[in-house]
């Protein structure tokens, strides 16, 4: 790298007032990063949902990830950080870093549509010495091999010699207030060693839990694709688990405790796995293995089962109802929680969806309650109405089925919602108390 490109990243970080960044993307990765930066440089946040910029400018973050009060406090012209959804405000910036969201399609085929998006909006403002950093979950070489292409194309600059890229993984868990962004271990990479040292003491200077400098970003994006695939393999291990001991009449939560008195047992717990991590990543790590020739099996079969979770949930519910007697059609059916997880209102890739679609084929009459998920959004992306007040609820369901673990449904009395004649309660997520619920996982 030529010494005045090297020069340029230094003197950018010893002298913090000629940082500025730019984050793209301002949803549960990239506010909380535009927040802890703009206690120390200035910050524009960028985001094309001007609805979702409105809410921000008012202290309201819809994800539940910042208090209003920090929001507001590091909101210009008070603090440093400047949200819009116009993108010249990103010209004068010099570092750039990438949360979009990265889906798979219909068929779980990755979609990079938004990252290249990202990327050619990054691209047109982007300037000699100026660094990109993608935070958004890829499988290995998607950085280097199809965003920065996209970054050279769009700027008529050269790689690593006019911009450099950096890739440090997000491992935000939405709902967690224990596990952040300053608390979790960041790892960091760049493409040459000059911005590799950059990306890592600009983490630095905002997590307090420290970095891990990987040696590429190959390895990087290795690193986090792995760490979701690895969990959602355990987990659709003990889904099968949950099967198997359901056929036998064994109750799967006592199983499991009991297993968890050896040192080294590995407790996780039977259920639905969506959301933008866990349910996504693993198609990422398999499609670049078909790419190189190799078909991952254990990763695929891990995900086919975990896929099928919902319908085999739902199907349960019904043998339960069967069995005493309920007329499955027309029944009145409660499913309690619509978002991905608990006490959080993040409703992508929400597999209690599988369970609704085989309560319609059967043609219940379905009622979904969640006072985390928002009507409107669930609407959009799904087609159906939701409810969100318990004043809403009635008091004559034939199934009621605990989906979400969600706080708010402690305070809930589900035998005053059942219909007294006969009903069934299924637990899901194995939250409440013994003898309460009819079946579970």
């Amino acid at each position: 790298m030529p010494e005045t490109d090297s020069t340029k990243l230094d003197s950018i970080y010893q002298k913090p007032a000629q940082i500025k960044i730019a984050v793209i993307g301002l949803g549960y990765v990239g506010l909380p990063l535009a927040v802890e930066f703009a206690a120390k440089h200035e910050v524009v946040g960028f985001d094309v949902n001007a609805k979702r910029i409105q809410g921000l400018l008012t202290g309201f973050d819809r994800t539940r990830e910042v208090e209003a009060e920090r929001l507001q406090a590091v909101l210009s012209p008070n603090g440093k950080l400047f949200c819009t959804p116009e993108a010249e405000h990103l010209t004068d910036c010099n570092v750039f870093i990438v949360a979009v969201p990265t889906p798979t399609d219909k068929h779980n085929r990755p979609d990079l549509r938004l990252i290249k998006e990202a990327s050619v909006l990054v691209g047109k403002a982007l300037k000699k010495g100026d660094l990109v950093i993608y935070e958004s979950t890829v499988y290995p070489g998607v950085t280097e091999d199809e965003c920065v292409p996209v970054l050279e194309a769009t700027s008529d600059l050269t790689f690593n010699q006019d911009f450099f890229a950096g890739y440090s993984p997000e491992r935000i868990n939405p709902g967690d207030k224990e596990h952040m962004l300053v608390n979790i271990k960041k790892i960091t990479s760049g493409s040459t060693p000059e911005a590799a040292a950059f990306v890592n003491e600009l983490y630095q200077s905002i997590v307090t839990a420290g970095t891990h400098l990987a040696p590429s970003i190959r390895v990087a994006e290795a690193a986090k694709v792995i760490e979701n695939s690895q969990r959602d393999i355990n987990i659709a291990f003990v889904n099968e688990l949950a099967k198997i001991f359901n056929l036998m009449g064994i109750d799967t939560g006592e199983v499991l405790e009991a297993a968890s008195t050896k040192w080294n047992f590995l407790r996780f717990k039977p259920g639905l796995v969506g959301g933008h991590c866990t349910g996504i990543d693993p198609y990422y790590l398999a499609q670049k293995a078909q790419e190189v020739g190799y078909h991952p099996e254990i990763i695929l079969a891990g995900r086919r089962l975990n896929d099928g979770m919902g319908a085999y949930i739902a199907l349960e519910v019904i043998k339960l109802m069967v069995k005493k007697d309920i007329p499955v059609k027309n029944a009145k059916v409660l499913i309690l929680g619509f978002t991905f997880k608990e006490n959080c209102p993040d409703v992508r890739n929400t597999r209690v969806i599988d369970i609704v679609k085989v309560f319609n084929e059967f043609e219940t009459e379905l009622t979904v309650f969640d006072p985390w998920a928002d009507p409107e959004e669930v609407k959009q992306e799904y087609g159906f109405a939701t409810l969100n007040q318990s004043e809403q609820l009635k008091n004559n369901y034939d199934a009621i089925v605990l989906a979400v673990a969600h706080q708010d449904f402690q305070s809930l009395d589900l035998n005053k919602l059942k219909n007294q004649q006969r009903a069934i309660i299924y637990d899901i997520k194995g939250a409440l108390e013994a003898g309460v619920a009819d079946g579970r996982l």
